[in-house]
C-alpha cells in the first residue's frame, strides 16, 4: 500500500507542477500591467510614429487598463529612441514604436548605430502601413512626375528635396527617385519627414516625398501638389494620383511600416498580451476608419511575422543602398 501511495505521489507531482505554472501564468497575465507603461516614439510630435502612438497608445490603454505615456525622444533618424529602449529593462514598461525605415534602413546608413535591430528587442506585431506622396510646392511648374524629371534635368542642382534623416523613408523614396531617373537633386535635411513637409509649405524646399499623415492636410489645403505615391497601388486617399510606376518609372516602389518592440528579454507573457489587444483593438470600426483618415492602413501579425519581415526587408534595403552609392556615415 506505500508503495503505490508513493507511487502516485511522485506521478502527481509534474502534474501539480503543471498546474501551478498554468495558474501563475494566468494570474500573471491578469495582473500585467499593474502601473502605467512609457511609449517612446522616436520622433518629434506631430510626425506620422508620434501620431500612431498617441492614438494607439489612447486605445490601449483602454483595454490594457493602464495609461501608456508618450515620451518623444528624436534625433539620429530615429537612433536615440531606439538606444533608449534597448537600454531598458524588459519589463514589460517600456514599450516602443519603430518603423521599417529604422529597423531595416538604419543599420546600413550608420557606422555607430547603438543598438542591435534584431538583438536587442523583442518583436510584437506590426501595426500600420502606407506609402509615401511625391509633392512640390505651387510655384514649381511641374504638374506631373515627367515634368519633373524634365525640369530637375534641366537645371541641374537648382531645385532641392526635404527629408526626415539619413536612412529615413523619405531620403530612401528621394534617393531611389534620383538613381532610377538619374537625376541632380540637392538634398535639406531635417529632424523628421513631418518637419521637411512644413520646410517645403515655407518655401525653403521644392521637393519632398512626405508620409500621408503630415502631407494629406497640405495637399487638401492647396499649399503641395501631389505628383505620386510610393506604392504599387493607388492610396485610397488620394485615388488621382498616379503611382510613381504610372507616372513614368516602372519598377518604383518604396512602401513603409511601423510595429511595437519590447526592450530584449521581455516575458513571452508580455509579448502576448499586446499582440492580443493590438489584434483586437484593429479589428474596432472606429479605429480602421481613423487610419484610413491618416492615410495608413491597419497591420497586424504575429511576433514571427514581424521578426521574418524585418530580415526580408534588411536584405532588400542592403541591396537598393548598395546600388544607390550610399555609404554608412
Amino acid at each position: 500500500m506505500k508503495r503505490w501511495i508513493w507511487l502516485f505521489s511522485a506521478s502527481a507531482i509534474p502534474i501539480a507542477a503543471a498546474l501551478s505554472t498554468a495558474i501563475f501564468q494566468a494570474a500573471f497575465a491578469q495582473a500585467y500591467p499593474s502601473k502605467p507603461i512609457r511609449f517612446i516614439a522616436p520622433f518629434p510630435p506631430g510626425g506620422s510614429s508620434d501620431v500612431l502612438a498617441r492614438y494607439l497608445g489612447q486605445r490601449l490603454t483602454e483595454g490594457l487598463g493602464q495609461p501608456l505615456v508618450i515620451e518623444n525622444h528624436p534625433g539620429a533618424s530615429g537612433n536615440i529612441g531606439h538606444q533608449l529602449a534597448a537600454r531598458s529593462p524588459g519589463d514589460g514598461y517600456t514599450l516602443l514604436i519603430s518603423s521599417s525605415s529604422i529597423l531595416c534602413n538604419n543599420p546600413y546608413l550608420f557606422r555607430n548605430l547603438g543598438f542591435d535591430p534584431v538583438a536587442d528587442f523583442a518583436p510584437i506585431s506590426m501595426v500600420a502601413s502606407a506609402g509615401q506622396v511625391l509633392t512640390v510646392i505651387p510655384p514649381v511648374p511641374a504638374k506631373d512626375v515627367r515634368e519633373l524629371i524634365a525640369l530637375i534635368r534641366a537645371s541641374p542642382g537648382k531645385l532641392n528635396y526635404g527629408f526626415g534623416g539619413v536612412g529615413i523613408q523619405s531620403h530612401i523614396s528621394a534617393e531611389l527617385f534620383k538613381t532610377m531617373a538619374g537625376l541632380d537633386l540637392f538634398h535639406v535635411p531635417y529632424k523628421g519627414t513631418t518637419q521637411a513637409v512644413l520646410a517645403a509649405v515655407a518655401g525653403q524646399v521644392q521637393v519632398v516625398f512626405g508620409d500621408m499623415i503630415p502631407a494629406i492636410p497640405q495637399i487638401r489645403a492647396g499649399k503641395l501638389r501631389a505628383l505620386a505615391v510610393t506604392t504599387q497601388k493607388r492610396a485610397p486617399q488620394l485615388p488621382e494620383v498616379p503611382t510613381m510606376a504610372e507616372a513614368g518609372l516602372p519598377g518604383y516602389d518604396a512602401s513603409l511600416w511601423w510595429a511595437m518592440l519590447f526592450p530584449r528579454s521581455a516575458a513571452a507573457d508580455m509579448v502576448g498580451r499586446l499582440n492580443a489587444e493590438l489584434g483586437r483593438t484593429m479589428k474596432v470600426t472606429e479605429v480602421q476608419q481613423k487610419y484610413a483618415e491618416l492615410g495608413v492602413s491597419t497591420e497586424h501579425g504575429s511576433p514571427g511575422e514581424l521578426a521574418e519581415a524585418i530580415q526580408t526587408r534588411s536584405a532588400q534595403m542592403a541591396k537598393v543602398l548598395k546600388a544607390a552609392g550610399v555609404q554608412r556615415e
